[in-house]
């Protein structure tokens, strides 16, 4: 069977950042966390605005076809 060795050393690392933080998820949040906030990078909020999508598709069922 073929492997690629990309995504092996890929696994390997991503194995020893939990592993160094004992499997917990929650240490492994706040560790991302504070990396983020420490990178200066710009944050994106990326989900959608409520209300923007209902209020189009709501106009689009108030509107009335005359014959």
């Amino acid at each position: 069977m073929w492997t690629d060795e990309i995504v092996e050393e890929i696994h390997r690392i991503r194995d020893e950042y939990a592993k160094s933080f004992n499997y917990d998820l929650d240490a492994i949040f706040t560790d991302l966390r504070k990396k983020q906030t420490e990178s200066g990078r710009e944050i994106v909020n990326l989900s959608r605005k409520s209300g923007r999508t209902a209020r189009w598709s709501r106009r689009a069922r108030d509107i009335s076809v005359e014959p």
